[in-house]
């Protein structure tokens, strides 16, 4: 595997959790966002998963 493309890896994983975690104190902040955030992520795991069988064929 070259180089860049771990480093990309790495990069996305971390921007992931923080994501994550923003999103996590956002929701424990305001209970009332929880069901919109859900929504929202729910979105982006399918595109998510759509863009990964692509990518893999």
């Amino acid at each position: 595997m070259p180089t860049v493309l771990i480093l990309v890896l790495l990069l996305l994983v971390l921007v992931g959790l923080m994501l994550f975690g923003g999103l996590v104190y956002l929701v424990h902040r305001h209970p009332t966002w929880a069901v919109p955030i859900g929504v929202g992520l729910a979105g982006l795991t399918l595109m998510a998963t759509v863009v990964t069988v692509i990518t893999t064929r």
